[in-house]
């Protein structure tokens, strides 16, 4: 695989000349944002802080959202240039990173069987998060921005991952916002997954479009298929569906980021 050190952004921190400017003007230094790929295990520990956070497993800053699969993935970040914190994080697997489909974030949850298939390239995202200060939408754009020439340079064909719907209220939501995934953007039948733990059914009298949690409702824009039932994940307390992407299906108005 090629050396993630080509792929780092071409955005820089501020210059000590820059500083001196700024000073001089008594002018405030304009933060940017990077992306970049990680390999520095304290810049990872330090996005694993940012996902327990953000995914609510802790009330401080010091633990950690930590699994098997963060030895063996790429990491991927963004960061303030100005306070250095990392303020976005998504990680990557990809079919040259495992031996075989099963060793995926993924296959931990669904049977992909009917949606891997030979001679073609994978590429699964997840753990995507953003520090709750800075959900302009800036920071997902250069996410996917990142992602995107990432797809492009290892000639990836398609993107797949988990994306989760909260079960805070019991599943009623998760479960009108999967009732609506099946009736608008499920996939073809010989393009779905199993989920090794299925979401329980009830009736319910919920609308669930406009409970499409937003990431989801950015893999749907693009393009993304979901590829069946949602798999109930207890620990932590969410429903997961499979979204795949195939890199020819992507919606126009998205191509600039692949480009």
């Amino acid at each position: 695989m090629q050396s993630t050190n080509t792929l780092q952004s071409t955005q820089t921190t501020p210059t000590h000349l820059q500083f001196e400017q700024a000073q001089s003007l008594n002018a405030p230094i304009e933060s940017k944002l990077i992306a970049c790929f990680s390999q520095d295990p304290k810049e990872i520990r330090r996005a694993q802080q940012l996902r327990a956070r953000v995914f609510n497993l802790v009330d401080n800053g010091t633990a950690l959202d930590k699994d098997q699969f963060d030895d063996i993935c790429l990491h991927l970040l963004v960061k303030d240039s100005l306070s250095d914190n990392i303020v976005g994080y998504s990680r990557i697997l990809t079919t040259d990173l495992v031996s075989k489909p099963s060793e995926f974030y993924s296959a931990s949850e669904f049977d992909l069987s009917q949606i891997i298939k030979p001679n073609q390239r994978y590429m699964e995202i997840g753990r995507t998060c953003v520090d709750p200060n800075f959900r302009s939408g800036a920071v997902i754009g250069m996410l996917w921005s990142k992602i995107g020439q990432f797809m492009n340079e290892e000639k990836i064909d398609h993107l797949m991952g988990c994306a989760s719907i909260s079960m805070l209220d019991g599943g009623a939501t998760a479960l009108a916002v999967v009732n609506h995934l099946r009736e608008k953007h499920f996939s073809a039948q010989h393009l779905r997954v199993v989920p090794k733990i299925p979401l329980p059914l009830f009736d319910i009298a919920i609308e669930g479009k406009k409970h499409v949690p937003a990431l989801l409702k950015t893999y749907l824009r693009m393009g993304a298929k979901v590829c069946g039932e949602a798999y109930l994940d207890r620990d932590f307390n969410v429903a997961d569906v499979l979204i795949l992407l195939a890199k020819q299906d992507i919606a126009p108005r998205y191509l600039r980021h692949f480009s």
